[in-house]
């Protein structure tokens, strides 16, 4: 299949669903959760995408539906959760990139630009691209991940000590706000990478990919500290972060692992509990969630990127 073509490549699998079944017979989960439960046990695992996306960042809203960007030309695909289908909505352009999104409640898709320096807004529902904000200059810039707290999507720059507030409406400007505090910004390799709302909503978790280093950030001061890790000493190869609660879940790109942490009241310590493995990943870069599963897509970064390889997603058990 080609780059264009907007059906998947090969025949979605589907998940039992023997665990939720036995917990409703048990009688250990509400009904109405044991009912979502045991649907989305039936679910497909596995998520063909078109060949050649070349992906990396994933999204879910309320709805189920997974929407996922592309490194090759900006554009987004829309998969469906319940059945493995999928489309192209949004098909971006020559120079463009998609790296992380984000889904807001209104529907807006906030897109990380990547080398372009850029960061896009797109309506999910009709594919439309609304605003483009240029968040840095043409080179030494890689605008990697985006979270959305408060008035404003923050994006990471992978390349500079820097995040950006881009506002959630049409009122007001991007807002630069430096790293300071412990945090070290080191020269040419992935510095700021996946980011997510401490659990109290008053800052941001960022990862430090190549250090594999955790940090809490203050968005009034933007002061960087790094957050103690309790089980192993770093998180090396730190891709896409995922936070319910006050469980964080860290993606470990050529590691082909989650490692999932607890983190204490004030994300200042985080203790490792446990980590996620599965034979199907292959580079997971970052993650999203949707009832009991964590969904990822295989960036598959050590093989060939071509306009012929195949890509997937993959959904596991959190």
């Amino acid at each position: 299949m080609t780059r264009n073509d907007p059906r998947p490549s090969r025949r979605a699998v589907l998940g039992g669903a023997a665990g939720a079944a036995l917990a409703v017979a048990a009688g250990t989960a509400p009904a109405g959760a044991a009912g979502a439960a045991a649907r989305e046990a039936t679910w497909p695992t596995l998520f063909p995408l078109p060949d050649g996306w070349l992906p990396e960042g994933i999204t879910i809203g309320r709805g189920p539906y997974a929407y996922l960007g592309s490194r090759a030309d900006g554009a987004v695909y829309r998969a469906d959760l319940r059945t493995g289908a999928g489309r192209v909505v949004h098909e971006g352009g020559t120079g463009l990139a998609a790296i992380g999104l984000k889904l807001d409640h209104d529907g807006l898709l906030y897109v990380a630009g990547g080398s372009g320096g850029t960061a896009r807004i797109v309506d999910s529902r009709t594919g439309r691209l609304l605003r483009t904000h240029q968040l840095t200059g043409a080179t030494g810039h890689f605008v990697n991940d985006v979270a959305l707290l408060g008035d404003r999507a923050w994006f990471t720059d992978s390349y500079g000590p820097v995040l950006y507030g881009v506002p959630r409406g049409r009122r007001g400007g991007v807002r630069a706000l430096p790293l300071t505090g412990d945090w070290e910004q080191t020269p040419d390799v992935i510095n700021a990478n996946g980011v997510v709302a401490t659990p109290d909503g008053r800052g941001l978790i960022v990862v430090r990919t190549t250090a594999g280093e955790l940090y809490r950030v203050s968005l009034r001061t933007g002061r960087a500290t790094r957050i103690r890790l309790v089980g192993v000493d770093d998180v090396v190869h730190g891709d896409g972060l995922v936070r319910v609660g006050r469980t964080l879940y860290v993606v470990q790109n050529r590691l082909d692992l989650v490692s999932v942490w607890d983190l204490d009241a004030r994300a200042g310590t985080a203790t490792l509990r446990r980590t996620i493995t599965d034979p199907r990943f292959d580079v997971p870069a970052t993650a999203a969630r949707f009832g009991d599963r964590l969904y990822l897509v295989n960036a598959r970064f050590t093989s060939p990127q071509t306009p012929e390889t195949t890509f997937t997603a993959v959904a596991v058990d959190r």
